[in-house]
């Protein structure tokens, strides 16, 4: 239906559009892949039970540790929702999850080493230590207001639903496949999953393509290259539509730093595109309830701002 009324407004976009939006799904078909077996083998085993309780330890303890596990997780934003949903559907609670789900995306080793290689090193380990930070910044902001009704059994209906058969009812098998029940659960989770996140992460790419065509990079750079007190917030607004991925986005703002923009701007721009890009923000739409969206954005965009704010003061 997308690609029919974007023939009517503008045709010679669709070609464009559709190319883009296989290509999308292409490069990030092998880390949905992983994320989506992933969490079917955790919840076919019964492991979930497991995690859950790593996680629902300590309050600090378990958002540190979920948030140095985000940072160091090879998951992309929309790679790592299956994890998410499988966290969340065995009760694990959300201040960690939070921490796990804004720190997963903006940084893994690969990054740190491209980001080296193409900006410089003193900015890959900022973004690494953002990163850390803001995976902190949202668990314990989520931990503060955990008796919030908002924040109470985060998932949508039917996503909550979605393959809610438990697999712990005798314990943990890690040889699932050798019972018949388990190889089911397997399945299941992975058709239902993969399915239920491939058409709607297609339609987000698609949503992007035209983000990318409407929303240049020119108008960034132009935008962000003031030096005004608002540059940093608005450097992390602009991460959401112009952020391509974070290997694209090397190149992109080692260019836009050339032609002048501050290095905390930059930082925000990086992270808050990661987070809250429109493949990422889609995925987290139709996984979630509208209290829990809206606080995950929220908290990127702020925890994008604070930290960019620190390294811009830091580099002063």
């Amino acid at each position: 239906m997308g690609f029919v009324i974007l023939a009517m407004l503008d045709f010679g976009q669709v070609t464009d559009s559709l190319r883009f939006t296989i290509a999308a799904f292409i490069e990030i078909l092998p880390f949905l892949l992983l994320a989506v077996i992933l969490a079917a083998v955790i919840k076919a085993t019964g492991s979930d039970q497991l995690i859950a309780g790593v996680f629902s330890g300590h309050s600090a303890r378990s958002i540190v540790l979920a948030s140095l596990a985000g940072t160091l997780s090879p998951f992309c934003s929309c790679g790592v929702v299956p994890l998410i949903a499988t966290l969340l559907r065995s009760r694990v609670p959300l201040a960690p999850v939070m921490a796990f789900w804004i720190a997963s995306p903006i940084m893994d080793p690969e990054m740190f080493v491209l980001t080296a290689a193409g900006i410089g090193p003193s900015f890959a380990l900022a973004k690494t230590l953002a990163t850390f930070l803001m995976g902190v910044i949202a668990g314990w902001t989520i931990y503060l207001f955990r008796h919030s009704n908002s924040f109470q059994q985060p998932l949508l209906a039917e996503v909550s639903g979605c393959c809610s058969a438990s697999s712990d009812d005798h314990g943990v098998v890690w040889v699932f496949w050798r019972k018949e029940d388990r190889r089911q659960l397997f399945v299941d989770e992975i058709r239902t999953t993969g399915w239920f996140l491939g058409k709607w992460l297609l339609l987000a790419f698609f949503l992007e393509s035209l983000m990318v065509v409407y929303v240049p990079a020119g108008w960034v750079a132009g935008a962000l290259g003031s030096g005004a007190w608002y540059e940093i917030p608005l450097a992390a607004l602009a991460g959401i539509p112009a952020y391509l991925n974070g290997y694209a986005a090397v190149p992109l703002v080692s260019g836009l730093l050339d032609m002048g923009m501050n290095g905390g701007a930059a930082l925000a721009f990086m992270t808050a595109g990661a987070v809250s890009s429109i493949p990422a923000a889609m995925a987290v739409y139709v996984l979630v309830k509208r209290p829990v969206f809206v606080t995950y954005l929220l908290l990127g965009f702020l925890g994008s701002t604070l930290t960019g704010a620190l390294y811009a003061m830091l580099l002063w």
